[in-house]
């Protein structure tokens, strides 16, 4: 069970972090590891993920898979994100338009910056290291591995809550669908 993935929301978390950015531009790592880091610090101060990607194991720490296919230009609806993103260099990620914040709340925007400028000092390689620190991860090696949003749930204190706030995302998820069948 996971939590619902909102890509809006997702291409508007990932402006937030590089309107920061020197040049509006960053290591795509740092990028992800950032976002990853959000999404984590609102799951323990809340419960729930800012952007409800699928979490996956790599050897350079946990990833949002889905942001990461983004970025890579394997996502399948590759034209939105690169209406605002291009992947330069092959390291580098740059804003070249402005995604807006219309999905985000101000508690989400607020947990972004405060990520951002929590490691403003950090080089990318040190923030990658403090993703390898938490416990949901472990190495995978050469290959990827799912991580649980249960897993998540429990590594930030918040295991005892874990069916409750799972079955509240499905609920979600649900009612979601139905409202945006009715609006078609």
């Amino acid at each position: 069970m996971s939590f619902r993935w909102n890509f809006k929301k997702a291409i508007e978390a990932a402006g937030v972090l590089l309107r920061m950015a020197r040049g509006k531009r960053m290591r795509f790592i740092r990028l992800l590891k950032l976002l990853y880091i959000a999404d984590r610090v609102s799951i323990e101060e809340t419960g729930r993920p800012i952007t409800g990607d699928r979490i996956v194991a790599m050897r350079q720490g946990p990833v949002l898979s889905r942001l990461y296919d983004c970025i890579k230009g394997e996502y399948p609806d590759q034209t939105e994100w690169d209406r605002f993103f291009v992947t330069e260099d092959p390291f580098d990620i740059r804003m070249k338009k402005t995604p807006g914040i219309g999905e985000l709340c101000r508690y989400e925007v607020e947990v972004l910056q405060r990520v951002s400028r929590d490691r403003v000092l950090d080089d990318d390689w040190k923030v990658v290291d403090e993703t390898h620190a938490f416990p949901e991860w472990t190495d995978p090696g050469n290959t990827s591995r799912p991580i649980s949003y249960r897993d998540v749930l429990d590594a930030v204190g918040h295991g005892d809550q874990a069916d409750r706030l799972l079955a509240e995302a499905r609920a979600d998820e649900v009612l979601d669908e139905l409202i945006e069948g009715a609006a078609e």
